[in-house]
């Protein structure tokens, strides 16, 4: 057995889509975030060190480079021949829809790219830009647009400094779904103060909205964050290994069949990871939801049918 007998994952779907591997690309484009550069805020989520994701620093060469090099990657692993442009570094939707049509467009304009997935916050999606993203699904791209929520608590929000709320992640939701636009939102389980009753409290709220794919994140303690000084007082301990994974599998029950799953872990790179350490095992967590799927029998999965 594997996952996808299980669920849809991204990778399953797009292969039915368009009748082959496509794989996502990784781009940092150079934005920031106004909880970064002080328009809301400094300093960023208690949990945030972009790090994480750039573990060699931010790239800052131009998009079609970066793509080429993604490209080199993808192709020797999984041998993949198209690809999403995935703008996932900090708050890709923050800066004029000029300019940000001029990255998108640079990404698009390899023959490879199919599509976009763009990373971005709740309240950092105004209209000109989902009008923007909505011209590219018009023109035959695939587009999604991921929006980091977190919880739907508003309580845990404030605690981590996300300095948003619930209730612009529900305008955000119902502007994108005006456009017919494909929207994937992240959870973090594990965020302080949270167990399992919040976890499948904000999966609700989120079902309650609408959304057409999940991406899954435990919240582990890397370096230069105020996080790992609350976990060094004594103030913060981070879930087990068996606590994610049930809080993913109930997350998973509680969706429809034909959720599309984005990512259903994460990890850190070794030399930021404080703690916990399972999560530098990818696949050891993978392997555990995937056994959790089976004492359950959950089996979400559905056959897709290949868009043409």
């Amino acid at each position: 057995m594997a996952l996808t007998d299980y669920i849809h994952t991204f990778g399953s779907t797009m292969q039915a889509r368009f009748g082959e591997r496509v794989h996502k690309v990784s781009i940092d484009a150079g934005f920031t975030c106004p909880n970064i550069d002080g328009s809301k805020g400094r300093g960023g989520c208690t949990f945030c060190n972009n790090v994480s994701f750039s573990p060699h620093g931010r790239n800052q060469r131009p998009v079609a480079e970066q793509i080429e090099s993604g490209r080199q990657v993808i192709r020797k692993r999984t041998g993949a021949q198209r690809y999403i442009a995935y703008f996932q570094a900090y708050t890709n939707t923050y800066a004029d829809p000029k300019v940000l049509d001029k990255m998108y467009r640079e990404a698009l304009a390899e023959p490879d790219v199919v599509g976009l997935s763009v990373g971005t916050r709740p309240d950092c999606v105004p209209d000109p830009v989902l009008d923007l993203l909505a011209a590219y699904r018009e023109e035959g791209y695939e587009v999604w647009l991921e929006l980091g929520l977190q919880s739907a608590f508003d309580e845990t929000l404030d605690r981590v400094n996300r300095l948003h709320y619930f209730s612009e992640y529900r305008q955000a939701v119902r502007a994108t779904q005006l456009r017919g636009l494909q929207l994937c939102t992240h959870l973090i389980a594990g965020l302080p103060g949270e167990g399992a009753e919040h976890h499948r409290e904000t999966m609700d709220r989120v079902l309650e909205l609408g959304t057409d794919g999940l991406k899954f994140h435990p919240l582990h303690v890397v370096k230069g964050t105020m996080l790992a000084n609350e976990w060094r007082r004594g103030e913060f301990e981070p879930m087990t290994q068996e606590a994610y994974v049930n809080s993913v599998v109930d997350w998973i029950e509680q969706a429809p069949r034909e959720m599309i799953y984005h990512r259903l872990t994460a990890t850190a790179s070794e030399n930021i990871l404080l703690t916990p350490q399972w999560c530098n095992k990818k696949w050891k967590v993978l392997n555990a939801i995937e056994d959790e799927l089976a004492r359950r029998q959950v089996r979400n999965a559905m056959p897709q049918v290949k868009v043409v």
